[in-house]
């Protein structure tokens, strides 16, 4: 997202050279990696390092954040979600046919056009990537895991009642009643992707195995 705060600390660091010597030993061309888990939780925080990681060992990784591309535009999908009921908040909300085109033109190496949400402004604006020479694919956000086709699925484990400072520094939603049902809805769906998980972010923030 354009405008997005990363609070990157010591511990994405040392989760993503663990997440690192995995993807070392498991390495292939084009390459996806997932990052799962509820808002404020490090996702952003943890594919930006990670990339870096990759980086310095000579492989080129592209973070997308999977939340650009809700189907309704940030200044519409409050109102929306009220009108439609909480039931609607989930993996649907997603607009997984240009998910998954853009996931294509990563594989063949062309050229992508690609949402990207300015959170200043609230607007839905593009981005044109080049593939050709990216190797791998990070994947983040709250059903990043459920991405067809993924080689490594990480799930962080902490819930966001354990992430409620990262959620008010970041500021990206007011923090109210309404919000902290949105809230409780998405740990619903994010905590059923759990057991698809490779590999787990625990509540100290420490990457094990799944």
């Amino acid at each position: 997202m354009l405008g997005d705060v990363l609070l990157i600390e010591e511990k994405h660091e040392k989760a993503a050279k663990v997440i690192l010597q995995r993807v070392l030993k498991e390495k292939k061309d084009k390459y996806m990696i997932a990052i799962s888990g509820e808002s404020g939780s490090g996702k952003s925080e943890l594919a930006h390092v990670l990339a870096k990681e990759l980086k310095k060992v000579g492989i080129r990784a592209k973070p997308i954040h999977i939340d650009n591309y809700y189907k309704i535009s940030p200044l519409e999908r409050t109102e929306w979600r009220k009108t439609q009921g909480f039931d609607k908040i989930g993996f649907n909300e997603y607009d997984w046919e240009t998910i998954y085109k853009n996931i294509e033109e990563f594989k063949t190496g062309g050229k992508a056009t690609m949402p990207c949400i300015d959170i200043v402004t609230d607007q839905v604006d593009t981005l044109i990537t080049d593939f050709s020479e990216v190797q791998m694919l990070i994947i983040d956000g709250l059903y990043a895991v459920k991405t067809d086709g993924v080689d490594l699925r990480v799930f962080i484990e902490l819930t966001y009642h354990d992430t409620k400072k990262a959620q008010i520094l970041r500021g990206k939603e007011p923090q109210n009643e309404y919000r902290l049902k949105v809230l409780e809805r998405e740990h619903e769906n994010v905590q059923s992707l759990k057991p698809t998980a490779h590999m787990f972010i625990n509540k100290d923030y420490m990457a094990v195995d799944a």
